[in-house]
């Protein structure tokens, strides 16, 4: 068994259906007064619900369907009631926008008339109008994020056709339509994966609530998401046989709550977004403890940064906690790690500022580079260390960073993965071929000084420390900062090792060795292979690693202690 990038869980009592055909079946045997069909607004709804009434045609079935967008404010009335997220004058970045999204539409109608035997309410807010029946039609979000990039969706509240903009979905549309779903997943009737837009892919509401229950009783994967970018790799295709029509890989996002997604059913699954499970589960899979403290949030994301073979990603910071939250609206910070997996001859890390940084200079620089294209050397400004396999480099929020060329690096890192604040990106340009933005109001506000000298190499590239022990086996505490607030361990193992959540979620990547077991108190096993990555959830306890293949295991394992 090698890297699974399409990891898949069974359900708990029903199964998925297939096709337009068995949604129209579900209707007609339902045959209910109102049905509410909700989703977001990348969706292609004129095309799905063309779809469908031509499946409804077919049966003995009259169908008056009503579009939910029609009930929203006006465009323009909208755009004032989300002004706050969107930043003066910042075309990249913007503030999550913290309304509902009845807080969008106008006076909703409380009692629609026809004289067919079925009214079809759809869109996003479709479950705001009074139903019998409530579905649910998603979008991994990578397919929305890639059709707002084409020009091929529209923000919410957007006349259908006209193209969205990239900032507005990540900051608008998302958050609201997020909370929206996690609200009614307690009352969904139907779940519906559009991945494959031709054949959409259902499951009952009831199955769909059990199968999340029972898979936050043990280990499991999200589905990573492999993506190229203008200084990306060759790494994640070569070593774990990724197929890409693109040029390189940049990113795998391993696990990101925002985007990542979970696969129910082996033959035809159905793909749910990670922030369901969090809904359906959260004290589950967090904790008790760490479900008062961060919600529905999971708060750790583990990636890919791929420079195998490419080059040195932007110098960059993140912002302070305090920025984070007054600026850009979120509750904790984006607070970093790199492991590095893999790494060339002569490959380096860019982190902190040299004692003899004249950040003035560095400003003025880093200006000039972004207005007129002059080449800067970072190297006059910031130390660059030996990428060290197996080291881990911390980086609190402030601190001045980035991976170089030919490194594998697993970023373990809180989830918020919006916010990098460039102040030099190599004059490069992104794969459309337009200059890569910098942004460097936010990354000036936001370097931390004090993240320089002898104390970068003393503080942020610390030597592991052993914390336990056994006769073949040791766990390794590799670096630690009271600004972090998780924690990074490796547990070396030549056969096998026990540990225990404590009420407290881990998660775990393979760094060496081939393949080994994840077996639970409870008795449910998971494999677990090089390089993949998995959460375990604080509710299975105690559990053990057992070596299956392969020579002897590095495990990293993150954790909020």
């Amino acid at each position: 068994m090698s890297y699974d990038p399409n990891p898949r869980y069974r359900l708990t009592g029903g199964e998925v259906e297939l096709g337009f055909g068995a949604l129209a079946d579900a209707i007609v045997r339902e045959r209910p007064g109102t049905l509410a069909i909700d989703g977001p607004a990348a969706l292609p709804w004129d095309t799905f619900v063309a779809d469908l009434r031509d499946e409804i045609a077919e049966r003995d079935v009259t169908v008056e369907v009503v579009d939910a967008r029609h009930s929203l404010a006006p465009w323009e009335e909208i755009q004032q009631r989300t002004q706050a997220s969107l930043l003066p004058r910042d075309p990249v970045f913007g503030r999550v926008f913290e309304g509902s999204l009845a807080d969008l539409f106008d006076e909703l109608p409380r009692e629609a008339r026809t004289d067919a035997d079925v009214l079809v309410i759809y869109g996003p807010g479709s479950a705001l109008f009074e139903h019998d029946l409530l579905w649910y039609v998603d979008l991994p979000k990578s397919q929305s994020l890639a059709a707002v990039r084409r020009g091929d969706a529209a923000n919410l509240g957007q006349t259908t056709g006209e193209a969205g903009i990239e900032q507005r979905l990540l900051f608008v549309d998302w958050p609201v339509l997020d909370r929206h779903k996690q609200e009614l997943l307690p009352r969904l009737d139907v779940y519906i994966d559009l991945n494959e837009p031709e054949t959409p892919r259902s499951l009952d509401g009831e199955t769909l609530r059990h199968s999340l229950h029972e898979l936050a009783g043990r280990p499991f994967r999200t589905r990573p998401t492999f993506l190229p970018g203008p200084w990306g790799g060759q790494w994640l295709r070569e070593a774990l046989g990724i197929s890409t029509d693109a040029a390189n890989l940049a990113w795998s996002y391993e696990l990101i709550t925002p985007e990542s997604g979970i696969l129910l059913g082996t033959d035809n699954p159905v793909e749910v977004g990670f922030e369901l499970l969090m809904a359906a589960e959260g004290e589950r899979v967090l904790g008790a403890e760490l479900a008062l403290r961060f919600g529905v949030s999971f708060p750790i994301r583990f990636d890919y940064l791929d420079t195998f073979g490419g080059g040195h990603l932007s110098i960059q910071c993140h912002p302070s906690k305090e920025y984070m939250r007054e600026i850009f609206g979120l509750p904790y910070t984006q607070h970093e790690t790199y492991y590095v997996v893999d790494t060339k001859p002569g490959a380096e890390i860019f982190l902190g500022l040299r004692e003899d940084a004249d950040l003035e200079t560095f400003r003025e620089e880093a200006k000039l580079a972004a207005e007129q294209g002059r080449v800067l050397e970072p190297e006059r400004y910031l130390q660059t260390h030996p990428a060290v396999q197996h080291r881990l480099y911390l980086i609190p929020a402030g601190t001045a960073h980035a991976s170089g060329a030919d490194n594998l690096v697993l970023e373990i890192s809180a989830t918020p993965y919006l916010y990098t604040l460039r102040f030099y990106d190599w004059l490069r340009r992104d794969l459309e071929g337009e200059l890569r933005p910098v942004h460097l109001a936010h990354a000036f506000s936001n370097l931390d000084p004090s993240r320089s000298g002898d104390s970068v190499r003393r503080d942020l590239i610390p030597e592991p420390k052993p914390i336990r022990q056994g006769a073949d086996w040791v766990e390794l505490e590799l670096g630690r900062l009271p600004d972090l607030f998780f924690a990074v361990h490796r547990l070396d193992f030549e056969e096998t090792v026990e540990d225990d959540t404590a009420g407290r979620f881990h998660v775990l990547n393979l760094v060496t060795g081939e393949q080994i077991e994840i077996e639970s108190g409870a008795g449910a096993v998971h494999a677990l292979s090089y390089a993949e990555t998995i959460v375990i959830p604080a509710a299975v306890g105690p559990y053990r690693l057992r070596r299956v293949r392969g020579g002897a295991c590095k495990l990293v394992k993150a954790f909020v202690p």
